[in-house]
């Protein structure tokens, strides 16, 4: 048989990489490790860009530099993040507020879920911090490229859509470089597109908020995205209740009920940034919404383990 006729196998190749501060791991299909290593090192490399762009953590990053200039001055910042933010205010506007990139002003001084904390915050300092929170006062200047945020003190962060973002970019660059199936997992935050190695199409788990080794379901996909914001994640108890890592940033207080919520969707991004409102805005209105938006879908379990789900899926 001549050689140009042989079907090179397919493998999958994967590596797991901290970034932007969380355990993503990038898995790709092709026919030879040195290949897939060569590009997921490129992959990497584009989320690393994306991290020093919307880091907190780097004084001159352009995130840091809208916070700096805070009621004082806009900042020309690039287009992609322009562009990012513009998106972010859209998903403020459909959530009413429930996601709020300017949620940087409850810090650590009202919640720190590193330590043990003992007690609920003060409500009015609560009430305080939160005043800055407001979507509305993010100013974009499309012909400037520029960012204002309009008071002293306000801040924008990107927890709650840059793992998101991050991973589609990933994608987009990783089937621009010829990879025609893989995974991009950004803790838990995926996007899948083609198959598996032998055919099938990516089998993906939705955790178990008790025993997140342990799925409680498992979902068939290809070409689409999950993200799923859960309690199990990071939380306190106090005097025996659970307290969620999960924000309203109408109250500056945690949210309680809802255990976890899983959003699918074919965008990475836009399944990062509603897990989060879903869960603030709590089951019949967060399932009422994910129900009026198209290729959205959503499960929620609660505090007593019941499952909820909008009316486009079905639980294996």
């Amino acid at each position: 048989m001549p050689t140009d006729s042989v079907i090179p196998i397919l493998q999958a190749f994967k590596k797991v990489e901290k970034l932007m501060g969380n355990r993503f791991e990038i898995t790709v299909v092709g026919p030879d490790e040195a290949w897939a290593e060569a590009k997921i090192e490129l992959a990497i490399a584009e989320i690393r860009r994306i991290e020093r762009l919307l880091t907190t953590f780097d004084e001159k990053s352009q995130t840091n530099q809208i916070n700096a200039q805070a009621g004082i001055a806009p900042v020309k910042v690039d287009r992609e993040v322009f562009d990012l933010v513009q998106r972010a205010l859209r998903i403020s506007a459909i959530t009413d507020g429930a996601f709020d990139i300017t949620y940087g002003s409850i810090d650590k001084r009202l919640w720190n879920f590193d330590q043990q904390m003992t007690a609920l915050p003060d409500k009015d300092t609560a009430r305080s911090l939160v005043r800055l929170i407001n979507y509305r006062n993010v100013i974009l200047n499309e012909t400037e490229c520029s960012i204002m945020l309009k008071e002293k003190g306000m801040r924008i962060g990107f927890g709650g859509i840059g793992k998101g973002y991050a991973a589609e970019m990933a994608k987009a660059l990783l089937l621009k470089e010829g990879v025609k199936s893989g995974i991009v997992n950004a803790s838990g935050d995926l996007t899948t597109w083609g198959k598996q190695a032998n055919g099938n199409p990516w089998t993906i788990g939705i955790a178990n908020p008790d025993h997140r080794e342990l799925p409680f379901s498992y979902l068939n996909v290809t070409d689409m995205a999950v993200a799923t914001s859960g309690n199990y994640e990071k939380f306190v108890k106090i005097n025996g209740k659970k307290y969620s890592h999960t924000i309203n940033p109408k109250t500056g207080l945690p949210v309680t009920g809802i255990k976890s919520v899983t959003i699918i969707s074919p965008n990475a991004e836009i399944a990062d940034a509603m897990a989060t409102p879903v869960t603030i805005m709590g089951i019949a209105a967060g399932l009422n919404l994910i129900n009026q938006i198209k290729h959205l879908a959503c499960i929620i379990i609660d505090d007593d383990n019941r499952i909820y789900t909008t009316k486009n899926i079905n639980i294996q």
